[in-house]
């Protein structure tokens, strides 16, 4: 069986489209997921989007423990602070 792919999405972009799209742009989150889906093809996709950066570590811990030997994990930090604040991938 195929492990799925876990696309995290930080806060704030489920307002992708909406908020200010002349700076952001116009495709929505909802667009993202299904440009993933189609890209992943075969493989299962897990796509999750949080407000709470807690809930995005719960996550992360919950796939940790479930799939120890996963694809890894790749975070796109947009602060210096390195908060998770750009999606995260965990398979």
């Amino acid at each position: 069986m195929t492990k799925p792919l876990y696309i995290l999405n930080r806060p704030n972009l489920n307002r992708l489209g909406k908020r200010e799209p002349a700076i952001y742009g116009k495709t929505t989150l909802a667009e993202i997921e299904a440009q993933c889906r189609d890209e992943a093809g075969p493989v299962p996709v897990e796509f999750r989007q949080s407000n709470s950066e807690a809930q995005l570590i719960d996550w992360i811990h919950v796939q940790a423990i479930q799939n120890p030997i996963g694809r890894g994990l790749r975070s796109r930090p947009g602060r210096p602070q390195g908060r998770l604040t750009a999606a995260a991938a965990l398979a």
